[in-house]
């Protein structure tokens, strides 16, 4: 695949109406984690609108590529991309966290057209994409299963028993996409569990392990071609980001990891986003 300037262009121009969505999104919802649904925006702009294999009008495709999104809690950066992919009218969005809402604080299989798995406690999604992985091999099929981690999240000891398992079983259409910003609910990942050095223990676990700017479409892109020549061994891309990227009070400030931005700061971040009034 060819990664043309006007390519750039338009993942640059969906990604910042992502932002924005977010931002609204969890104003008006009054509760949500900004923060992290920031920091992965560039990633799953790349992955659903340049990379991956998949059919708004017909989710459950069985030749499609699956994402899952094991760091639930960004769900409003998930639900933002879907919804310009066409998998449900955009007015959803903003009945976010609502009674009766198809979209719901975490992703919800049952609720939300194109969400592949319920996702939210931590760790749970990656083992749920390795089960995905697994039965595309058992299947003789070319799908590939994408799945989205917080680096805070490979704390959990389900993680590891996955990665152990995944290389066992030479699950290489399988890759790991680690939203590696170094902060978590509390902190710093490295205050409260250390997880370094984090591509060692990956690569001592059995995964080619790749590290680019998440933010950087071109990086995004080109790494994950790379992937897809990966044989016999699973793969993760360290992707170094910014917590509440793109709005300048929220990054780097843990105060937006779980918490609504309030009505005045919504207007300063649509401002700082461009938002026409």
């Amino acid at each position: 695949m060819g990664i043309s300037k006007e390519l750039i262009k338009n993942l640059e121009n969906i990604a910042n109406q992502v932002r924005r969505d977010i931002i609204k999104m969890t104003g008006f919802a009054g509760s949500g984690h900004p923060g992290g649904s920031l920091s992965v925006v560039e990633v799953l702009v790349s992955l659903y609108f340049a990379r991956m294999r998949h059919n708004p009008s017909d989710p459950y495709w069985p030749e499609r590529d699956r994402f899952v999104l094991s760091k639930g809690h960004a769900a409003p950066a998930l639900y933002s991309v879907l919804s310009l992919c066409g998998y449900f009218p955009r007015e959803e969005l903003w009945r976010l966290r609502k009674l009766g809402s198809i979209l719901q604080g975490h992703p919800s299989r049952l609720d939300t057209p194109g969400v592949e798995a319920s996702t939210g406690s931590l760790g749970i999604g990656f083992a749920i994409a390795q089960g995905m992985a697994l039965a595309g091999k058992l299947d003789k099929k070319d799908y590939r299963v994408f799945v989205l981690l917080g680096d805070g999240e490979i704390q959990e000891g389900i993680v590891w028993e996955v990665a152990m398992s995944a290389s066992f079983h030479h699950l290489d259409n399988l890759t790991a996409i680690l939203d590696y910003n170094g902060m978590q609910l509390d902190g710093s990942i490295h205050d409260i569990v250390s997880p370094y050095p984090i591509a060692s223990k990956w690569r001592a676990f059995g995964w080619e392990v790749f590290e680019i700017d998440g933010h950087d479409f071109y990086q995004i892109l080109e790494v994950l071609s790379k992937v897809e020549r990966v044989r016999e061994f699973p793969t993760i891309i360290i992707a170094h980001t910014v917590k509440g990227k793109g709005v300048s009070f929220m990054e780097n400030n843990n105060e937006f990891h779980g918490k609504a931005p309030t009505p005045e700061q919504v207007k300063m971040a649509l401002e700082e986003l461009g938002e026409v009034a």
